[in-house]
């Protein structure tokens, strides 16, 4: 039995004429110690839908089961990496984690917490920062102490909902490598929400676009077969990594341009990196062109 399944989820928000229908028909299963990117456009509803598989929403209709039972609420069996880090200003590194170390294991002693807690600092590399506050830290350090909270819950599932969009480039790949060191230790099983199509290729088991929405579906999965450990620089010289990222790319473009846009409904884009600079595709592609990203 997989450990987590969506079944036919529809959302919508408002009523009678101002309601809009965002995801319709998700359908999705995630085994154990599966690494699934979700890559979508702006406006998709990516949020929305790891909001209801962390149970802080509900399905208007269809199913989030976790273990075939219904989601009904949060709970540490599912840590959640935020895109704004989401950390308390008034509490220092030790204690923005200990909240989440309170709630998962009310029981234990406070040595064994204190020992915990220091465990996860030390895992991302934030010992010399266990006393100081939010202010006094880097947005990249702040995701640090984002994900040590979500790993020291010791979750089943690990979410991550655009993590690294707001950080700079070198910073987004270091964290990026370091988030996947410290999955591969135990292989828990992970969703990453995304707009990166690198990322996920970097990251992930499988690349799952979600359609632009209103009624966001989820389309066709892409297997990611590289050996991990990844490296970056020599996936890059592989011609299957180019291949495909084009076709996860042109998927997403084709998508993308067949969806009518109103005045009042606009999208954006998953990230497109063409390699001449200058060079960005616009509008759609010709009848029988096949478009070059590389």
């Amino acid at each position: 039995m997989p450990i987590l399944e969506l079944k036919n989820v529809n959302k919508s928000y408002g009523t009678g004429t101002s309601k809009v229908d965002v995801l319709r028909n998700i359908n999705l299963s995630v085994e154990e110690g599966e690494f699934v990117a979700i890559v979508g456009f702006s406006g998709s509803g990516k949020t929305t839908l790891i909001n209801m598989i962390n149970g802080l929403q509900f399905p208007d209709k269809g199913q989030v089961l976790l273990h075939g039972n219904p989601v009904n609420g949060p709970g540490p069996d599912r840590g959640v990496i935020f895109q704004n880090y989401s950390l308390l200003p008034w509490l220092s590194v030790f204690k923005n984690i200990k909240l989440s170390v309170d709630e998962a294991f009310p029981n234990l002693s406070k040595q064994e917490k204190e020992k915990h807690i220091n465990k996860y600092i030390k895992m991302v590399n934030l010992s010399h920062a266990t006393h100081k506050y939010p202010k006094e830290l880097s947005g990249g350090m702040r995701q640090r102490v984002s994900v040590a909270r979500a790993l020291a819950m010791n979750p089943e599932i690990l979410l991550m909902d655009e993590p690294l969009s707001a950080l700079d480039a070198l910073t987004r790949g270091t964290l990026q490598e370091e988030i996947i060191k410290i999955w591969s230790k135990d292989k828990k099983t992970a969703i990453l929400i995304t707009n990166d199509v690198d990322e996920g290729i970097l990251m992930a088991d499988r690349i799952i676009p979600l359609t632009p929405g209103p009624k966001a579906t989820l389309g066709p999965e892409f297997k990611i077969d590289f050996k991990r450990p990844r490296d970056i620089t020599e996936i890059n010289k592989d011609p299957h990594y180019k291949r495909l990222r084009n076709d996860i790319l042109e998927y997403l473009i084709e998508v993308g341009a067949t969806r009518k846009q109103t005045s009042d409904q606009k999208y954006l884009l998953p990230d497109l990196k063409p390699v001449m600079p200058g060079r960005v595709f616009f509008g759609r592609k010709k009848k029988n062109e096949k478009v070059k990203y590389f």
